[in-house]
């Protein structure tokens, strides 16, 4: 029998000039998936002029979102990581560079590296249903390494 539940997910946040020594994330949404890295293209194809298969290799980024209860303390660092990386008239981005570190229920682990925050909701928002909508925060990375 497989136990494939997820409670008891682990998170770190490595930022190198925002959170240099990192910070856990522990808080996650219920209404939304916690931890996603969807799935990436790993090989690109075409059709020749006669109808001939061409394939070939590109890099793609390591995609990652994280979704957390809003006004959370996770939400809260998140949004000052977000903040910090963006940029904008008269603003400085502190440019960090992101290692997320992932601990699963099972014991395995992820260790996602050389990573950029790219996606973060600059305020709250609220739902028809009368509450906050779940803060998502995207991540890309360069490798991943699973143990």
């Amino acid at each position: 029998m497989q136990d494939i539940s997820g409670f008891g997910l682990r998170l770190s946040v490595r930022a190198s000039v925002t959170f240099p020594t990192g910070i856990a994330v522990t808080q996650f949404a219920d209404d939304g998936d916690p931890f996603d890295a969807p799935t990436q293209q790993i090989m690109e194809t075409a059709m020749g002029l006669n109808g001939d298969l061409i394939a070939f290799s590109k890099a793609n980024p390591i995609k990652v979102a994280l979704s957390v209860i809003p006004n959370s303390d996770d939400d809260r660092n998140l949004a000052v990581l977000a903040e910090a990386n963006r940029v904008g008239k008269g603003k400085r981005s502190a440019r960090d560079v992101i290692t997320l570190s992932v601990g699963f229920p099972d014991g395995r682990s992820a260790l996602f590296t050389q990573g950029k925050i790219t996606d973060g909701a600059p305020a709250n928002s609220v739902a028809s249903a009368g509450r906050y909508k779940t803060k998502v925060y995207m991540f890309a990375f360069e490798s991943v390494a699973r143990s």
